[in-house]
Formats: structure tokens, C-alpha cells, sequence
């Protein structure tokens, strides 16, 4: 007994059914469980105030502020993971405050890294600047956000954000390598370590405005979508600010006990810490008196302006 040709295709037709309903399941299954479960195993703030720099960073001689630096930029693009360009298909790109608190860092790393070049990194101001900390300042600024394909720009593969700050930390290496052989400048001068204070200064005062005007244009909208990408961005820089000025302090410790400054910078190193340590379940942008929607930008910004203050102190101490 033979079976018709229509038969068979009828046959066919509900296990072809049958299995695109399990591809279908399956795809819901992948957005539906797995990218939460990946977007939390991703998810990483790590802003422990306790990260010190391992023996193997830090050659005899060498600069601390520049290991230090070094440090947080290979831990994280290599040991964390560097999310802020992931691609639609990969969890990291759905995050949120982990990319923000990224960025935020690595703009203060690559304020700290043009004020090793143009103020500590060479002889004096006429002198030429490094090569190694001039590649890792110009590097540290590329955007975090370039993936391997970016079609804006080019249909070709491009260097990734990681890729170009994995260049940066070897350049760093580099210069502290040849800084603890005697072939690079460290210069320990009173003059340098106020400029570099002083743009530090600068900076955490452009934040501060950041967080003033969005207070001002948005204050009172408590579920403001935009006041986290703030929060978590100056968040990740006054954790870096917070550990490069801790290093700072060791590499000018001469300076630093001759002008009798320790008492305030550790009063500095106390308000970068709280400021990123600020950790709410919700980010909020409430109105800056209410009683049940607090102002975290608004409680944010005074320890902010706090380290600029303190900041402002210690500068004003050297001046003299």
C-alpha cells in the first residue's frame, strides 16, 4: 500500500509547526530568563575604596598615581567587564549604571593621566612631554561606546573602546618601567602638584554644575529616567579621583608632610569616599526639601563640592 504525496505533506506540516513553535518558546525562553540572569551576572559597581595595588604593579621607583591608574584600567576592561558597547544581542548592553559608573571613571583616569603628562611627567613647562603618557592620555579619551562594527563610521572592523585602553594601560606600564629604570621624569614639585590639584578641582566643579542644572530643570520628578546616568557617571569618578589622589598623596608625601596638608587630605579622601559609596536602591531626583522622594543628586553634590572645597584648601595651603 502506497501513501499519497498529499498525505506525506500533510504530515510533514505539523511536525514543521510543531518545531517552529519550539524555536519560538525558545527564543522567548532566551529573552524572558536569559538575559536577566546574564544582565546580573554581568552587573558588577565595584567601587571598593579598599583596591590597592598589587607588588607586581608597582616597580621600585616608580610613580603610585600612575600604577594606580594603570591598575583600574586593565581591571576594567580585563577582570570586570567593559559593557558600555556591548551590542544589542549581549546582556551588558541593556545595563545601565554599571556603563555610566564605567565612563565616569575613565574620564577621571584620563584627567588624571593629561595632568601626569603636562604637569609631573616632564622636566618643566617648556620640556617635552612623555611619549608613553601622552599615547595613554590620548586613549584614555576615546569614546566607551565603540563596539568592533560601528556602521556611522565604517562597514569595516574598527578598534574596540577595551581594545584602545588595553593600549593605554601598556603604555602606562611602559612609562613606569622606564621611570623606575631612571630613563623617564617624575618630577616632585610643589608647583606640579598644585596644577594637578587645581584641574582635579576644576573638574569635580564641572560636575557639581552638571548635577545643579539637572536639579534645577527637572527637581521635583522623583522617577527623572535621566538622574542615574548622573549619578552612577559622577559616582565612578569620585571613586577614581578618590583612589588616584590617595596614590598622589604617596607620591608627594614629602610635599604633602613639609606643608602640613595630611590632616586635609584626609578630610578629602573621607568626602570622595562617601560620594561614592552613595548607593540607593532607586535613584531619585525629587524635590531638594521633600519628605517621602528624597534628592540623591542633591545629597551627592554636597560631598562633591565638599572635595572641591577641600581641595580648594589644600592649593591654597601650598600657594603660601
Amino acid at each position: 500500500m502506497t501513501t499519497s504525496p498529499d498525505a506525506d505533506l500533510d504530515s510533514v506540516a505539523p511536525r514543521r509547526r510543531g518545531a517552529l513553535r519550539w524555536v519560538l518558546l525558545a527564543l522567548i525562553g532566551l529573552v524572558v530568563v536569559g538575559l536577566p540572569v546574564g544582565m546580573l551576572a554581568v552587573h558588577k559597581i565595584d567601587n571598593d575604596p579598599r583596591f590597592a595595588l598589587a607588588d607586581s604593579d608597582l616597580p621600585a621607583g616608580a610613580s603610585r598615581t600612575v600604577a594606580m591608574i594603570a591598575a583600574l584600567v586593565r581591571r576594567e576592561t580585563d577582570v570586570n567587564r567593559w559593557v558600555a558597547n556591548d551590542p544589542w544581542f549581549l546582556p551588558g548592553h541593556w545595563l545601565d549604571n554599571m556603563p555610566n559608573f564605567q565612563q565616569g571613571m575613565f574620564a577621571a583616569l584620563a584627567r588624571a593621566t593629561v595632568e601626569m603628562r603636562d604637569q609631573v611627567g616632564r622636566a618643566r613647562g617648556t620640556s617635552q612631554d612623555d611619549g608613553d603618557l601622552r599615547e595613554a592620555a590620548g586613549l584614555l579619551q576615546f569614546p566607551g561606546d565603540k563596539w568592533i562594527i560601528d556602521l556611522a563610521t565604517s562597514p569595516w572592523p574598527q578598534a574596540t573602546s577595551e581594545a584602545q585602553y588595553r593600549r593605554a594601560h601598556q603604555a602606562l606600564l611602559n612609562y613606569n618601567k622606564r621611570l623606575a629604570a631612571g630613563q623617564a621624569v617624575f618630577e616632585r614639585r610643589t608647583d606640579n602638584l598644585l596644577a594637578t590639584l587645581d584641574r582635579i578641582a576644576l573638574d569635580l566643579g564641572s560636575s557639581s554644575a552638571v548635577l545643579d542644572q539637572r536639579i534645577t530643570e527637572h527637581g521635583g520628578n522623583p522617577f527623572d529616567r535621566r538622574a542615574d546616568d548622573i549619578f552612577y557617571s559622577i559616582k565612578g569618578q569620585s571613586y577614581a579621583y578618590g583612589l588616584v589622589l590617595r596614590e598622589l598623596a604617596r607620591d608627594f608625601a614629602v610635599i604633602v608632610r613639609e606643608r602640613d596638608v595630611g590632616t586635609l587630605w584626609t578630610n578629602l579622601m573621607a568626602s570622595l569616599d562617601h560620594a561614592a559609596a552613595m548607593d540607593p536602591w532607586f535613584v531619585m531626583n525629587g524635590a531638594p526639601d521633600g519628605i517621602l522622594f528624597p534628592n540623591h543628586l542633591a545629597a551627592q553634590g554636597f560631598y562633591v563640592l565638599r572635595a572641591r572645597a577641600q581641595l580648594r584648601e589644600i592649593t591654597n595651603v601650598l600657594l603660601k
